[in-house]
């Protein structure tokens, strides 16, 4: 007997709304969201899905932390000292998405990992946002977010070292190696990427708005438009990456969310816009520049006073802290302005009622659900508290400030030894998180660069 494919009385009734809308639909991609932002899971039939909206499905607990390799880190306690286990996963009510780019017509949903109460994994990344977002639920406020990602578009092939290679522009049949930052033809050269972006993002329903030509060969940024769901915008950021991985691969070229792939050329970074309203929906930082809220200073105050201890989630690998150089526009301090991309803290241009914090440490390597729940940690930190953030910086904050060059080994140390990040997250996302970056710095440190021996071979 053929399957009932319009049988699924256990889908919410917006993703039965949303497996209505796609004809013939085949197969389902189950995506957990680990702690580095990778997209791991399993691919269903059709006819499996309403069992998984029933009874879930089984995900190894120890998936949640598996380095960026992919393997088990035991120092966490989730690999063999508890046998493996199973955990059931949950499908993400409203969640599920077509996949437009699929050959065959096919959807993806995300998961999210129970303990073994059957309640809620507590170092789940959604779910460390989540308990966040609980806490200024309680206080009668909602956060607005919005993000903006910074990538590369590369060649597919690599250079004879295994290096990438700049991508070749489609109009001119040339490799890229000029920097034209907002430049539109780029833009028009790239027509048929961006294109493929925009389809992607309208059959998702993803509310990307604006995308730019950046400050490096081959190098965009895609911005979202600010949702006061502040976990759906996460979503959304989580879908766009998946989208404009999928869209590059078709157009022949490969894109990269890493932080600093060329030593000479800008990062690409991360950055969190948000404000915060009350009951009554009214945006609380909403003030003129000649008088800043009292909430927004504290916000910022808050923030300033967490960042380092909350660094490894927006710099959470190596290549992460290779970002962090002078006179690129990365945040090398932590004092805040208005309209001025030298602080880490900017409040862009807008009119009083939009008052909006820019958070600009995170690079595009980082998970997006641990970067806003850092963030929105830190500004309620500083609303509760009112801390005082000092005045807004005018002019190069470069020249005014105390340059730090953070480093990944005292980011994990900071991070491990925190007593924010304790209260904040909670004792076991803590360990978790820190063993998982620990072993990855651990492992990176056993091998011997090409540098070395140029430098050393020889000449020791």
């Amino acid at each position: 007997m053929r399957p009932d494919h319009d049988a699924a009385p256990h889908l919410p009734a917006d993703d039965a709304a949303t497996l209505a809308s796609i004809p013939d639909c085949e197969q389902i991609d189950l995506l957990l969201p680990d702690m580095n932002g990778l997209l791991r899971g399993k691919r269903i039939t059709r006819d499996a899905l309403d069992k998984v909206y029933r009874d879930g499905v089984c995900l190894p607990m120890s998936l949640i932390a598996t380095d960026i390799t992919g393997n088990t880190v035991e120092e966490t306690g989730l690999g063999y000292d508890i046998g493996d286990e199973d955990r059931i996963c949950r499908p993400v009510p409203g969640s599920l998405r077509p996949v437009p780019w699929s050959p065959r017509p096919a959807a993806q949903l995300l998961l999210s990992m129970e303990d073994a109460q059957g309640g809620m994994f507590e170092a789940n990344p959604r779910e460390v946002l989540k308990r966040v977002l609980e806490r200024y639920a309680a206080r009668g406020l909602k956060p607005v977010v919005a993000v903006e990602l910074e990538f590369y578009l590369f060649d597919q092939r690599m250079d004879d070292a295994g290096r990438p290679r700049t991508s070749i522009n489609p109009a001119t049949g040339q490799r890229n190696t000029s920097t034209q930052v907002y430049y539109m033809e780029d833009l028009n050269d790239y027509r048929g990427f961006t294109d493929a972006v925009a389809a992607a993002c309208r059959a998702q329903h993803i509310p990307a708005d604006t995308a730019v030509a950046e400050y490096a060969p081959g190098q965009f940024e895609i911005n979202l438009k600010h949702r006061d769901d502040a976990l759906l915008a996460c979503d959304d950021a989580i879908y766009l990456k998946r989208a404009i991985k999928a869209a590059a691969q078709q157009q022949g070229l490969m894109a990269s969310f890493m932080a600093k792939p060329f030593a000479q050329q800008a990062g690409s970074g991360m950055h969190i816009h948000a404000s915060v309203l009350d009951a009554d929906g009214r945006n609380i930082f909403a003030s003129p520049q000649s008088a800043p809220a009292d909430a927004l200073k504290h916000a910022i105050g808050g923030l300033q006073r967490s960042d380092q201890d909350c660094l490894l989630l927006f710099a959470p690998h190596a290549n992460s802290y290779r970002r962090f150089v002078l006179n690129a526009f990365v945040p090398l301090n932590d004092v805040w302005g208005y309209n001025n991309r030298t602080v880490a803290i900017r409040i862009p241009h807008s009119d009083e009622a939009n008052t909006r914090i820019e958070h600009r440490i995170a690079g595009a390597d980082a998970n997006i659900y641990l970067v806003t729940a850092a963030v929105l940690a830190g500004m309620l930190h500083g609303i509760e508290q009112g801390f005082d953030p000092g005045p807004p910086i005018t002019g190069n904050a470069y020249d005014q400030t105390e340059i730090r060059t953070p480093f990944w080994r005292e980011a994990i140390a900071a991070f491990m030894g925190s007593e924010f990040i304790r209260e904040q997250f909670g004792t076991s996302f803590q360990h978790i998180y820190g063993q998982q970056k620990l072993k990855e710095m651990h492992s990176f440190y056993t091998e011997v660069t090409d540098l070395e021996y140029a430098w050393y071979l020889r000449s020791v």
